[in-house]
């Protein structure tokens, strides 16, 4: 059981807790000792994203990443993929991702990557706190061997450069307008560069971070100012991405949104028709809609699913040899391209197939009629409802009355004091009686 790793590295309030400067040190020197080869000087990049507290954890992982030896490599402000690439390209042992994703600024996390530039399994993680508790101190070098530190400026153009290279040469986007939101973010620079560079007329939200605006109305948790300026300027497409660009949700020319599953099928039948698909499957999360499942089927498209949370989805990826992934959120994994969720890659894919087809957004991307669907979160204070027999009897008899009709998923969060219970259905006014029913009796138990 792990401490300090969540489904998404380790993330909490900024200089609070698991989110401090002495922390943040403790975490670099033992993830530095873990990966670091005799032999030879080992080497780690650390970007980061828009937030006021980046500037202190930087600088903390550097303290704690040379203390132990390692060569630090500083990318500054760039998308979360582009760490696994750069992670890759510069032949680092260990990649880092200051950012806590969609979450407000007051928050960050640390994201760590392996040298193969994917993020750390599960065993990796649970290593790294083992030496965290074992105090860094008896592992911290000479004065002669301590690492040193460069900033490497040219990052973000390295990854513009990557991301553009996804397209056929003989593409290019002129002719349509793109409204982008970035969500104040990582992605403020370089997800304009790359629309513009392709010749698209680009109206940008988002572009100004000031360190505390951070996905603040903004971005692809918060659609409403995106929806009107497409509308308002008649554009082909809006594209929102979170505050490290990994996901992405988009908004068609009528305004309506298009979210992760959407992205997913669409893409998944394009890449069928044209010989791309890897094993004729997807690979999603438990919380991906039944009618994305039922739509692929239609197409002989398998759809795998795994525990909530992109590594996982990635992890099965890998495991299976697919290449298309990604969950409802707007993570959508294409390892052909990239080796973690890329949102800016995702739009481009949908953005070349309105290129190739002729055809608008909002019939290449509303691919699938979902079905109802219905989230809440249950708060509890002690224990774990969830291993009450009460509980378990319940949830083992509603599954059962599922049975073919529909879905549920019941599931602790991963860092917070929640249930989320989930459910599906062809009826509406059944799944919500059943989630209602459900929250009831969890929160009596918890």
């Amino acid at each position: 059981m792990r401490k300090y790793f969540g489904t998404d590295g380790i993330r909490g309030r900024a200089n609070r807790g698991n989110m401090t400067a002495p922390m943040a040190m403790t975490i670099a020197a033992a993830a530095g000792q873990h990966f670091a080869k005799k032999g030879h000087r080992s080497r780690v990049v650390i970007a980061k994203d828009t937030r006021i507290s980046g500037y202190m954890i930087e600088a903390a992982l550097q303290s704690g990443f040379v203390s132990v030896g390692m060569d630090v490599m500083l990318l500054g402000p760039v998308p979360t993929p582009a760490v696994g690439m750069l992670t890759r390209s510069l032949r680092a042992d260990l990649g880092v991702m200051i950012s806590a994703s969609h979450n407000p600024y007051a928050d960050n996390g640390i994201k760590l990557f392996g040298p193969d530039g994917f993020k750390l399994s599960d065993d990796i993680e649970l290593a790294i706190e083992h030496l965290m508790e074992g105090g860094i101190e008896d592992h911290l070098v000479d004065a002669a061997h301590l690492g040193r530190a460069k900033r490497i400026d040219d990052a973000a153009a390295r990854y513009i450069e990557a991301v553009k290279s996804s397209l056929p040469r003989h593409l290019t986007l002129e002719g349509l307008r793109i409204v982008i939101d970035c969500a104040h973010g990582a992605a403020y620079k370089v997800a304009p560069t790359v629309l513009w560079e392709l010749g698209a007329e680009i109206v940008t939200l988002g572009t100004e971070p000031n360190g505390i605006n951070i996905n603040d109305g903004c971005g692809s948790t918060s659609l409403s100012a995106l929806k009107s300026r497409v509308l308002e300027t008649r554009a082909d497409m809006g594209i929102a991405l979170d505050g490290d660009a990994d996901r992405v949700i988009l908004v068609d020319e009528r305004g309506r949104e298009v979210d992760g599953d959407q992205l997913m099928a669409a893409i998944a039948l394009d890449w069928k028709r044209r010989g791309m698909l890897a094993g004729d499957a997807v690979v999603a999360t438990v919380m991906s809609n039944l009618g994305l499942e039922r739509r692929l089927a239609e197409e002989h498209i398998r759809l795998i699913r795994t525990k909530v949370g992109d590594r996982y989805v990635v992890e099965e990826m890998r495991r299976g040899g697919y290449n298309l992934g990604g969950e409802q959120s707007g993570h959508v994994v294409m390892t052909d391209y990239a080796t973690t969720g890329d949102g800016l890659l995702a739009a481009l894919q949908l953005l070349t197939s309105l290129r190739e087809t002729g055809r608008p957004l909002s019939e290449v991307s509303h691919v699938f009629e979902p079905v109802p669907q219905l989230l809440k979160n249950v708060r509890f204070t002690k224990g774990n409802p969830l291993e009450k027999p009460e509980i378990q009897e319940k949830l083992t008899s509603l599954e059962a009355g599922l049975q073919g009709r529909g879905r549920l998923v019941v599931r602790k969060s991963g860092t917070e004091p929640l249930i989320r219970v989930m459910a599906e259905g062809d009826d509406a006014e059944e799944i919500t009686s059943l989630v209602n029913q459900l929250c009831a009796d969890i929160a009596a138990a918890g």
